[in-house]
């Protein structure tokens, strides 16, 4: 069922989203080579317990899987999803973090993908890709539209540029609980699937990957891994359906005070690089 969101409501989903905001450029602050996974994780979760709210990920159960961390880290050839461990940041990785706090009874929940070092043209023109077919799907985030209109338009912008669609998984509506209806897939028809309302709050968040759409899960249960071990990339932010334009709830430029955007390049994104 899907719940439209008061303006109280969306307040509080904006507080959530800006503690996760704060949560990651303290993360960001860290990322660099010889770091661990687990060493970011450790910051992620001391900064959202200090600021009173809770880890949204940490203790998540699908079926017997119970998440044990508070964010998950995926680099390189993980989509999403990667349990923090104690690899150690190398040049060139590229690092998908997706975080999630628990604030007021009500959750925020978004995701960046970092550059550690300098990556290469190839993973620069991924992450450039994906940070704008987001910005596409919130285009079509208005009130009249139907979510396969977001759903195309993510796909179509990524799949022009020789980049493939993750279809495994699926953005999806946000509130009180983390995951509520509807779900939010990156590929779909324009004109179809649920007609959106202003009110609805939603998490876009195209998944692509450099090489097939294609993806296996870990023997941990958790991480999703590209099949051909190819580099993907994910953004994701918090959107609330109105009537002319998209809000966005939450704010990548925590993080960009503090890092340099991996999609800011002149590398060109017209290429196919598969």
């Amino acid at each position: 069922m899907v719940h439209l969101k008061s303006q109280r409501e969306i307040g509080r989903l904006r507080e959530s989203a800006d503690l996760v905001g704060r949560t990651l450029a303290e993360v960001a602050r860290h990322i660099e080579r010889g770091t661990t996974l687990q060493e970011l994780d450790a910051i992620a979760e001391d900064y959202i317990r200090t600021h009173g709210a809770e880890p949204a990920f940490k203790g998540y159960q699908v079926g017997d899987n119970v998440f044990p961390n508070t964010l998950c880290t995926s680099v390189n050839d993980a989509v999403v999803h990667g349990i923090p461990n104690d690899y150690a940041l190398q040049d060139g990785d590229l690092l998908s973090i997706d975080c999630g706090a628990k604030l007021n009874g009500y959750y925020g929940d978004w995701g960046y993908t970092f550059a550690v070092g300098s990556i290469d043209d190839e993973d620069a023109a991924l992450c450039r890709t994906t940070y704008e077919s987001l910005l596409e799907g919130i285009d079509q985030a208005v009130a009249g539209h139907r979510v396969g209109d977001i759903s195309n338009a993510v796909q179509s912008y990524c799949e022009e540029r020789g980049f493939s669609v993750v279809r495994d998984l699926v953005g999806h509506g946000i509130g009180r609980s983390l995951h509520e209806d509807p779900q939010v897939p990156n590929f779909g028809k324009p004109g179809q699937g649920r007609r959106l309302k202003p009110g609805l709050t939603i998490c876009i968040e195209p998944m692509i990957n450099r090489g097939t759409a294609q993806v296996n899960t870990a023997s941990d249960g958790w991480t999703v891994r590209a099949a051909d071990g190819l580099p993907s990339a994910h953004y994701e932010h918090m959107v609330v359906v109105r009537d002319e334009e998209a809000e966005v709830l939450s704010d990548f430029g925590y993080i960009e005070d503090v890092i340099d955007p991996p999609y800011e390049t002149d590398v060109l994104t017209e290429t196919t690089t598969r």
